[in-house]
């Protein structure tokens, strides 16, 4: 009979040596994610201020800056914009798309099908400066390709229509990773059950939604809740719309920028960052709810 010493450690390396191996590891994560977590929420208690005199000596002020934030009109406009952006990119459109793509690409050529997606890649791939560079260059009031495309020159569509500019130009950049994911989960889905739906007269949708939806629905909740917590924190609409006009398309990355280097009010800022984490770990909580009822 093994002893419990072996039992606890069946390669033999010891407690001291199996530290060593994971040291590093737990470094990094405390260095890049766990201090900048505690000093955002210390710096979130306080009045701490980019300039004057609260930059050197700030003060604690306890969950005033949450409060304030919950109640501030401007803070409402963002997580609900964020919301909408979330929804329309991400959850819809990247997921719709990008299986769309998978399902279609299914039974091309492998040739087509590697063209298809180095292309879809590259606008996943490319620095967000670059990109959002050539979609203000497309949605530019003056010679801007779409408003040439469909015959409305000098058509202002980031003024205009500046949420419905940032879903679209959202879900054309994101789809490359649900085309990827969802890819890799349609090849493991057995021959035979798409065959004995065929046979059994089912159109696309209902293939779909019984045949291949039961088979792949780990992989959809696992895309959903990366590119939701993605969206969630991009930065990207900011180098399209600044925000604007007059807030209309101010996420709530946007809005912390802007109250924390354009305002000055780190604290503040702090205090809207530690409600997005929050957010981002109730959706995280409501995955993980869903993937255990899978299971």
């Amino acid at each position: 009979m093994p002893s419990r010493a072996a039992e606890r450690d069946p390669a033999g390396i010891g407690t001291a040596r199996a530290i060593g191996f994971v040291a590093p590891a737990l470094l990094l994560i405390g260095l890049f994610l766990v201090f900048p977590a505690l000093w955002t929420l210390y710096i979130g208690i306080t009045d701490y201020r980019l300039t004057g005199p609260a930059a050197a000596e700030p003060s604690v002020v306890g969950l005033d800056n949450f409060t304030t934030a919950l109640a501030d009109p401007l803070f409402g406009n963002s997580l609900w914009l964020t919301g909408l952006f979330v929804l329309g990119s991400a959850v819809i459109g990247q997921n719709a798309l990008g299986f769309g793509l998978a399902w279609l690409l299914r039974p091309a050529r492998p040739g087509l099908r590697r063209t298809v997606e180095a292309i879809v890649l590259l606008a996943w791939i490319l620095p967000g400066p670059v990109v959002a560079y050539l979609w203000f260059a497309v949605l530019s009031r003056d010679g801007g390709t779409l408003g040439l495309l469909v015959g409305q020159p000098g058509t202002a569509w980031l003024v205009e229509y500046p949420m419905v500019s940032l879903i679209v130009f959202n879900t054309w950049r994101g789809t490359a990773f649900s085309l990827l994911l969802y890819s890799s989960a349609l090849a493991a889905v057995p021959p035979s059950h798409l065959e004995t739906a065929r046979l059994a007269g089912a159109n696309g949708w209902q293939t779909v939604r019984d045949a291949v939806f039961p088979h792949i629905r780990g992989h959809v909740l696992t895309n959903t809740l990366l590119i939701s917590l993605w969206t969630a924190n991009d930065f990207t609409p900011f180098l399209l719309t600044a925000g604007g006009p007059n807030h209309e398309s101010e996420v709530l990355p946007v809005l912390i920028y802007r109250q924390a280097l354009e305002s000055g009010q780190l604290g503040y800022a702090s205090a809207m960052s530690v409600l997005l984490l929050l957010g981002n770990l109730v959706v995280a909580l409501v995955y993980l709810r869903l993937l255990r009822r899978r299971a």
